[in-house]
């Protein structure tokens, strides 16, 4: 770590989450308050080995400011390792903003992003941001007020609009690629799918796999998130909780789709589905759980190599955004998926141990440049 700037937010708690965090490594964490807006968050930055940190802005209602802290660091590192696997030139970013986006009225939330927007841009470009959770295209639209380094806006501001769309893409082709590796066949036909959260990745996931002619079981802790999915399709299951699907009989598929530390333990030994491959971030709850599944037979598609869809996006947008030409590098996303596979049963270690290896050493190389 290099660098820890802005005002002083940080408390004792913090400071030792900065300093002896497991994650460790980290060039750079900006530490950010704007008292005219409200604005407290936090930029991390692991690696620019690659190149300037990319990674979203989560908006998100942390119990601590040291829960945020720690986050932030967690998704930062997940970011570089996503970029590196992803073949991007880019290292790993992540900012957090600390507060409830659904509480926040219009007029502050613009103020706020506006002050968020002027710290990223005091980085020189070190870091490049765009959406996470509880951010929109329409927020990123206001921080490119403030910073060019910004990606994610809305089309009619020069940017690639939802990065949701191709991040449910990429998601997909990691399951028609576990499909491929477990069964043989690149394809969910006739298997059963369960998708913890149907939000802004998980409702496009739901889609690709109806089509391809899956069954799907979903479960969301917003009503109004279910309500979208099941009034388009009638039909379509909905379990009552996130346990209650796990523990579903007959399940073939595992997709968390909401936030991190889905796979733990608790919810590793009840889970019934064969495969894991979801859309959310750090799903692993903690080192270990990669070997929890690996001996309980389950196949885990490591989230940040089927999720990458979303950052493809918008780093192409870096570059004056072309849709097909990202949903082309998204669709490889299948065949990286397979090589780790294969890497994991060469080396015979889980299939997250063999992924984080290849981004580690694409990470060393460059820093060796």
């Amino acid at each position: 770590m290099t660098d820890v700037t802005g005002a002083p937010v940080a408390t004792v708690d913090v400071l030792n989450t900065l300093f002896h965090s497991e994650q460790g490594g980290h060039e750079q964490v900006v530490l950010c308050q704007d008292r005219a807006s409200g604005l407290k968050a936090v930029i991390a930055l692991h690696s620019t080995a690659l190149g300037p940190a990319l990674g979203g802005t989560r908006f998100y209602p942390y119990a601590s400011e040291q829960d945020a802290v720690a986050d932030a660091l967690n998704l930062s590192r997940g970011m570089s390792y996503k970029n590196a696997m992803a073949g991007l030139d880019h290292g790993g970013g992540k900012a957090v903003i600390i507060g409830d986006p659904e509480l926040i009225e219009a007029h502050q939330r613009t103020e706020l992003l506006l002050a968020y927007g002027r710290f990223v841009a005091s980085l020189g470009g070190r870091y490049v941001t765009a959406c996470d959770v509880g951010t929109y295209v329409a927020d990123m639209d206001v921080v490119a007020r403030e910073c060019r380094w910004t990606t994610g806006r809305s089309p009619e501001n020069g940017g690639a609009g939802d990065s949701s769309v191709l991040t449910a893409f990429g998601v997909f082709q990691g399951m028609r690629a576990s499909a491929q590796h477990l069964w043989g066949d690149p394809t969910l036909r006739g298997r059963k799918v369960g998708i913890a959260g149907v939000g802004k990745v998980g409702h496009h996931l739901v889609e690709h796999l109806l089509q391809d002619g899956a069954s799907v079981v979903i479960t969301d802790v917003r009503d109004e998130s279910v309500r979208r999915i099941t009034e388009r399709h009638p039909g379509i299951a909905v379990a009552a909780d996130t346990d209650a699907l796990i523990r579903a009989e007959g399940l073939d598929v595992y997709a968390p789709c909401a936030l991190g530390g889905a796979l733990n333990d608790d919810s590793v030994p009840v889970l019934t589905a064969k495969v894991v491959c979801g859309a959310a971030n750090n799903q692993l709850s903690h080192p270990g759980v990669e070997k929890d599944l690996a001996d309980r037979g389950i196949l885990y598609a490591p989230d940040y190599v089927v999720n990458a869809g979303g950052v493809i996006q918008v780093a192409d947008e870096l570059h004056g955004f072309d849709f097909e030409r990202s949903k082309a590098k998204a669709a490889k996303i299948f065949d990286t998926t397979l090589s780790i596979f294969a890497r994991a049963k060469d080396d015979g270690i889980p299939p997250a141990a063999a992924a984080d290896r290849i981004a580690e050493q694409r990470i060393s190389e460059a820093r060796a440049r």
